[in-house]
């Protein structure tokens, strides 16, 4: 299954053949599908139009300047890291958390790939979207941020598995290679990821990130980490999903194809193909007959909507902005 990019504000005739594919379980959208709430409303209809089955529209809707989707009345979120030295800090994390979905739900979109669990210890990629360089700080925000996206009706995604944030590359880039062995990743980068998963998160995002010390494949791909760790050790149930795969450090596999094959071999159940030039390679180099299964997209889809005019006048959201709105103006 998978999940893809495309090109602009609505949909070319090319990527309607793109949706219509049955391995397609949804899109990504980016700041360049946005223009206004109108128009995302419009999109995003238009996106479950031509798929003529049920799919998962997602979104990077963190804050601070992973932000897809500003202005016209979306609240400019400040980054994670804001909330770890504000007072009643978990009441804030909620708070961000039912703020940011509730209004990314009320445009027909169903998810937004959250919160980050990385620790924030000087990763290129990572910066001020971490909540902490304390696992324990990590793992008790990252709790309030589940409950605040439960509670708007949105599934939650913990990434980047098994942390990101302890190297310094940037694996948009670079490969990034952590070589530290597992019980040094145990004591620290891996527990946000397995408190998040005692409370019930829905999905994981996989890192581009090599530990050879555990495995000589990147975590995306790499059975050791995937099934004998994450859902052998720590017992995860939900979702998998990759990293996108055009990112420089996802090359080690090969070609689009090859890096497709290898994701799904070590256990992912979606990849992430954020580049649209990359979409036509990515279902050529798809296995005969694949086909999305429904029950992971029915496990990541809006579980309930309010439009913006309900939204607006939801007491919650006025309080939910005016609580936030110190820190944004702190972190502007």
């Amino acid at each position: 299954m998978l999940i893809i990019g495309i090109n602009g504000q609505r949909l070319a005739d090319n990527e309607r053949e793109w949706l219509a594919h049955p391995a397609v379980a949804g899109v990504i959208l980016f700041s360049r599908n946005f223009a206004s709430r109108s128009q995302l409303i419009e999109l995003v209809a238009e996106l479950r139009a031509a798929a003529q089955r049920p799919i998962v529209i997602c979104v990077d809707q963190e804050g601070g300047r992973v932000q897809r989707f500003r202005d016209d009345g979306f609240v400019a979120l400040p980054p994670l890291a804001a909330l770890e030295s504000a007072g009643e800090s978990e009441a804030l994390a909620e708070q961000h958390a039912w703020l940011m979905a509730s209004e990314v739900l009320a445009c027909g979109v169903d998810l937004s790939f959250a919160p980050v669990v990385d620790l924030g210890r000087g990763n290129l990629a990572i910066g001020d979207r971490a909540l902490s360089a304390d696992p324990r700080q990590v793992s008790r925000l990252a709790l309030a941020y589940l409950r605040g996206m439960h509670a708007a009706g949105m599934a939650s995604t913990l990434k980047h598995f098994p942390g990101h944030g302890s190297v310094r590359e940037d694996t948009h880039f670079d490969a990034a290679i952590d070589p530290r062995p597992l019980e040094a990743l145990r004591e620290a980068d891996l527990l946000p990821f397995q408190a998040g998963i005692e409370a019930d998160a829905d999905a994981v995002m996989l890192a581009h990130v090599t530990y050879p010390e555990v495995d000589a494949a990147p975590a995306g791909y790499s059975r050791r980490w995937i099934q004998d760790i994450l859902r052998g050790e720590m017992g995860f149930a939900g979702v998998v999903i990759s990293d996108d795969i055009g990112m420089a450090a996802a090359e080690s596999a090969g070609g689009v194809a090859a890096r497709i094959r290898a994701h799904f071999d070590a256990g992912c159940d979606i990849v992430l193909v954020c580049t649209p030039s990359l979409v036509p390679e990515a279902l050529a180099g798809l296995p005969e007959g694949a086909r999305a299964k429904a029950e992971v997209v029915g496990r990541l889809a809006a579980r309930r909507q309010q439009d913006w005019l309900a939204l607006s006048a939801d007491p919650r959201h006025q309080r939910a902005r005016d609580a936030l709105r110190p820190l944004q103006e702190a972190s502007a």
